[in-house]
């Protein structure tokens, strides 16, 4: 009789972890909304020159997922596709704006006393 050697247990979790840290990140949707879905920016990404570095030589490019197909009826399905459905609908939404996350984080302005000086400021503007 040998000795019962456990099976390694945890391979899955560490994998996952790996590859999430290793993947290529795409554009964030605020970029997205900010950069890529302006008129002159999105014509000139939707007739990019050929570049044989990138999927489909670059001819073959969904702007709101910030993503290369191989072939144009790989990006027509792309269409139809939830993925670019959600994103669609997630570009839809209005980006945060940094006064937002300020807020959110506690430091905006709201339920905070004046300052002296904004104060003496809204005296001097009533008289």
């Amino acid at each position: 009789m040998g000795r019962l050697r456990r099976s390694r247990t945890h391979h899955a979790q560490r994998d996952v972890h790996r590859a999430s840290r290793t993947r290529a990140r795409t554009r964030d949707l605020d970029q997205i909304q900010l950069i890529d879905l302006d008129p002159k920016n999105r014509a000139a990404l939707e007739a990019q020159p050929l570049d044989y570095e990138k999927p489909g030589l670059a001819q073959h490019y969904c702007v709101e997922c910030a993503k290369y197909f191989e072939t144009d009826h790989a990006l027509r399905s792309h269409w139809k596709s939830k993925v670019h459905k959600r994103r669609c609908k997630a570009l839809k939404e209005p980006a945060y704006t940094i006064e937002e996350a300020e807020r959110a984080a506690g430091l905006g302005r709201e339920g905070k006393r004046p300052t002296s000086t904004n104060t003496s400021m809204e005296q001097d503007m009533a008289v």
